[in-house]
């Protein structure tokens, strides 16, 4: 099967959740780790970097410090990969779970050599914790990750089918582009993804696909170049 051979995946905690929008929908989850079984079959590898949205948005609130509040996102995180990691273990996927910071017997502390073993043992990887820093997003740490491990792009799975000039749902006029070149996210602050995110993959030339997870098949199409999704340049 052609296609990309080491792919980042970034989830949103709330494709977890399906339509119930919060905590986790198994049936969308089943769905999302038969997608994976399929792709690691045929030797792909893949990381998953998963957002916590579905439990808790912690910049909403201003009772809350900042770093106390990221901190919790942080182990919204770990909890969405644990879920996520026994799903794909229900329908026969080897998996790790590495985190930033110590979770006690739950993760394994993350490396590059530790990835590239969970690879070469035909395991996925789940990269949880974020950064392990507070002020920096999920879409940061999905940039880092994919630059450390040589990811050949990040794969984000979003909602919507890729970027548009604007809101969709707001202007029926709305144009989708096809390739939108990331010096140009960068340049005009579109918030496409984080700036952090989006410098680092501008510096370190690395492209991301931008497409709708609720598509057939959506993943395996991703990986193999089938996407009508947004396909961000470097």
């Amino acid at each position: 099967m052609a296609g990309y051979k080491r792919v980042l995946l970034k989830l949103s905690g709330e494709a977890l959740a399906g339509d119930n929008k919060t905590g986790f929908d198994e049936a969308t989850c089943r769905k999302i780790a038969l997608q994976i079984k399929e792709l690691c079959d045929n030797g792909t590898e893949i990381a998953i970097v998963i957002g916590g949205g579905n439990f808790w948005r912690g910049r909403t609130s201003e009772n809350i410090d900042r770093t106390k509040a990221d901190q919790i996102g942080m182990l919204a995180t770990v909890m969405n990969c644990i879920y996520m990691s026994e799903i794909c273990r229900s329908v026969g996927i080897k998996t790790d779970i590495l985190t930033p910071f110590a979770c006690g017997s739950f993760t394994s502390l993350f490396s590059k050599d530790k990835v590239m073993e969970s690879f070469e043992a035909g395991k996925i990887v789940f990269l949880a914790g974020g950064t392990g820093h507070p002020y920096f997003s999920t879409d940061t740490a999905t940039a880092l990750r994919a630059i450390e491990i040589d990811a050949d792009v990040i794969l984000a799975a979003k909602s919507i089918d890729g970027v548009y000039s604007a809101d969709p749902m707001v202007d029926k006029n709305a144009v989708k582009y096809d390739t939108l070149a990331i010096g140009t996210i960068v340049d005009n602050k579109l918030g496409v993804i984080d700036l952090a995110a989006a410098v680092l993959c501008l510096e370190n030339k690395m492209p991301m696909l931008i497409f709708g997870l609720n598509e057939e098949n959506s993943i395996i199409n991703a990986v193999n170049g089938k996407s009508n999704g947004t396909l961000i340049t470097v």
